[in-house]
């Protein structure tokens, strides 16, 4: 597997395929990213057919241990809570799991 890649390493590689300028593409994926935070801090949830869903769930409230080292290993209760989730789409899993050798 590899190392990871960074927001910057993306709009390098977009602005080499597209010849935009790399200040311009960084504008658009900080605007698409700023806008699907938005949209899901107002409830609603974002489909993009062939990539994913980004779904807002609510978590049940749990006990959860807190590190045993720290604490002695107290039990706190983490409250019902909201949280982004994102859903890869049929596609997208068939391309990693096709790709992607174990």
């Amino acid at each position: 597997m590899s190392k990871g890649i960074r927001k910057q390493d993306i709009v390098n590689s977009i602005s080499s395929k597209t010849g935009l300028e790399r200040k311009i593409v960084k504008q658009i994926l900080e605007g698409f990213m700023l806008e699907i935070k938005k949209q899901m801090s107002l409830g609603n949830n974002i489909y993009l057919r062939g990539f994913g869903t980004f779904n807002i769930v609510k978590k049940k409230e749990k006990i959860a241990r807190k590190n045993f080292r720290e604490s002695g290993g107290t039990s706190i209760v983490v409250p019902s809570h909201f949280a982004p989730v994102f859903k890869p789409s049929k596609i997208f899993k068939n391309k990693i799991k096709n790709k992607l050798i174990a």
